[in-house]
């Protein structure tokens, strides 16, 4: 019944699924714990990792209302926003971006794929008066004073609708398991936006699969995530026509973004240089650098002890990297 529910939801296909699993081996055996990773930054080149998978269903909705602009808004290196205004050139749609700033950006990296494929965008103080949301409403009252149809996106695509993206993945891994004869004990993720982290949790509850969902923030603290998750996964319920959960059991690991979010500490570098020497992986240093860092120490101080196999979703944001050549360098 349940899949039959999921199913029935519109979605369009712009991913390159289902993403590889395999053991890190090297990690595996410096830590004594076995580590797996699915490579959702294989989703895709221009919309790679794991924003595309909610995009499926934000863009099916917006298509479905008969929207012809897509609104986001993000970071100036959003990788939300960068697969956002792919997707839009790949389905003959305009895109409209609002990219927030704390200073005039160089033209790199996610930033200059944007402009790439056509999007229109919008540089916001960070700092400034006017909040995203209001200059999101702005925009879009502005489009339709034009005649258009905007339909908007919230950031990383983290709502109900978006949701179904790592709900749908959460099922893409059972199969996955049964086909490598593994059983994963914990999945864990960076969480930044709060959906890809409310899809695998509410995946995991619904499927009664019983494994340790852990996120790893990047940015906030666990409390901030405890009520935007909740507030996601019961936007995703309803959508299904099934009552709240009222018994939400996430799990959120904090201390490990930093400085802050995408700012990058030397430490956190050398790990992801390291991470490439040993297993061949670039990790990004927005999101997976910060949260594989915080497994590995994690695993480290025993937090995993009840855990055998580990499975660790790789959300892309490779393009992220670039930006940081001059301190990645530094620390090479």
């Amino acid at each position: 019944m349940l899949t039959e529910k999921l199913d029935q939801i519109d979605r369009i296909s712009l991913a390159s699924l289902p993403t590889p699993i395999y053991p890190l081996k090297n990690v595996s055996r410096e830590l004594g714990k076995s580590i797996w990773i699915k490579r959702d930054d294989f989703t895709g080149v221009e919309m790679s990792g794991n924003k595309v998978r909610k995009l499926e269903f934000s863009i099916a909705q917006a298509l479905k209302e008969g929207a012809d602009v897509l609104i986001t808004a993000g970071g100036i290196q959003s990788n939300h926003a960068r697969a956002t205004a792919a997707a839009a050139a790949r389905l003959g749609l305009c895109s409209h971006l609002v990219l927030e700033i704390s200073k005039d950006p160089d033209t790199e990296g996610n930033y200059l794929l944007d402009q790439m494929f056509g999007a229109k965008i919008t540089l916001l103080d960070e700092n400034g008066d006017v909040s995203v949301s209001e200059k999101i409403e702005e925009i879009a009252e502005a489009y339709r004073q034009e005649g258009k149809k905007p339909y908007i996106i919230p950031v990383g695509a983290s709502n109900g609708i978006g949701n179904f993206g790592y709900l749908n993945a959460f099922r893409e891994i059972m199969a996955q398991e049964e086909k490598l004869g593994v059983t994963f004990d914990a999945i864990v993720c960076a969480t930044g936006s709060g959906g890809t982290y409310s899809g695998l949790y509410l995946g995991n509850k619904l499927f009664d699969r019983k494994k340790k969902i852990v996120g790893v923030t990047v940015c906030y603290n666990k409390d901030h995530f405890t009520e935007v998750c909740g507030t996601i996964v019961n936007e995703t319920l309803s959508l299904l026509g099934e009552s709240p959960d009222e018994d939400k059991d996430f799990t959120f690991i904090d201390g490990y973004k930093g400085l802050g979010y995408a700012i990058s500490k030397p430490d956190e570098l050398r790990f992801i240089a390291d991470i490439a020497a040993k297993e061949g992986i670039i990790l990004d240093p927005v999101y997976t650098g910060k949260a594989f860092y915080g497994l590995y120490s994690e695993v480290k101080k025993g937090t995993f002890d009840s855990c055998e196999n580990i499975l660790f979703i790789h959300t892309g944001g490779q393009y992220g990297l670039f930006p940081k050549q001059g301190q990645m360098a530094e620390v090479l």
